[in-house]
């Protein structure tokens, strides 16, 4: 599973060729996964302090997420994207 970013401990990853657009994000033991275009919650749980920052670092790469996921789909390389 690729790793597109990491701050403060959490890191992110996306998988190749997985539908909906989503990303997923681990923290400590905690695992979660989130939806890219409406910032759902698809599955798992984080810390309320953590998902707030994955929240405030979805929007602020949304665009660059949806690119990334684009490429999953062609089976292209993913571009990491900046921390928070």
């Amino acid at each position: 599973m690729p790793e597109i970013s990491r701050f403060f401990g959490i890191t992110i990853y996306m998988y190749y060729a997985e539908h909906p657009p989503h990303f997923h994000v681990k923290y400590n033991k905690y695992n979660a996964i989130i939806h890219i275009r409406d910032y759902a919650l698809l599955e798992g749980k984080l810390p309320p302090k953590v998902f707030g920052m994955v929240m405030e670092w979805t929007v602020l790469h949304q665009t660059e997420l949806l690119s990334d996921w684009n490429n999953t789909c062609n089976e292209k390389q993913l571009v990491r994207i900046a921390p928070l």
